[in-house]
């Protein structure tokens, strides 16, 4: 049970997630990071059961840094998806129990995708996994556009995910947000920490 937001923007990829990690209802932690840096143009939320996503992740994370030992440069975000596709499909009738948002910027320019235990995965624009989703779903179609920007997309994930709080009993204690641009990855401060930081 979680929130988890993905946000396409014009000039890169805005990822957001609350903070609180869930057994049922039985809250496990109050400051869990659901945000996976997989390269440095690369990340993925986690939505599921921690120990298949922090499989996977840890395989997709392998998998950037052999591909960029041996190309000279980056993987192609589809690439990455396409491989993660692979390793979930082939695994049955024994599914990870994952769902995942993977977004960067790469070569083609911001990309956000969805991918499903079973191997599914979709190019989004916009996306929420978790069990707060359909209340972050509703911020989202009302506040994207395509021309978006990256401090606007910001704002958008980070209410995104406090309706989400409000609503869900799965979500909550807190919102992690990471941007990633041709600049590569980069943590935000929301309004809330950097009140806490400034005190």
């Amino acid at each position: 049970m979680t929130t988890t937001v993905g946000i396409k923007a014009r000039d890169g990829v805005v990822l957001a997630a609350d903070k609180r990690v869930t057994a049922g209802y039985y809250i496990a932690h109050k400051r869990g990071e659901k945000i996976w840096k997989i390269d440095e143009h690369v990340a993925a939320t986690m939505s599921g059961g921690v120990a298949d996503l922090q499989g996977l992740l840890n395989i997709l994370s392998i998998q950037a840094r052999e591909y960029r030992s041996e190309h000279g440069r980056p993987i192609p975000i589809k690439t990455l998806v396409n491989y993660a596709s692979l390793v979930l499909f082939y695994s049955r009738p024994f599914i990870y129990l994952v769902h995942s948002i993977i977004g960067g910027y790469d070569d083609e320019g911001p990309q956000l995708y969805m991918l499903d235990w079973l191997g599914s995965y979709s190019s989004e624009r916009y996306i929420a996994t978790g069990s707060g989703s359909p209340y972050a779903m509703g911020v989202l179609e009302v506040n994207y556009r395509d021309d978006i920007s990256i401090d606007e997309a910001i704002k958008v994930a980070e209410n995104a995910v406090k309706a989400a709080m409000r609503n869900d009993p799965g979500s909550g204690e807190g919102i992690d947000i990471v941007v990633i641009t041709k600049e590569g990855f980069r943590r935000v401060l929301t309004a809330r920490q950097r009140v806490l930081v400034a005190e």
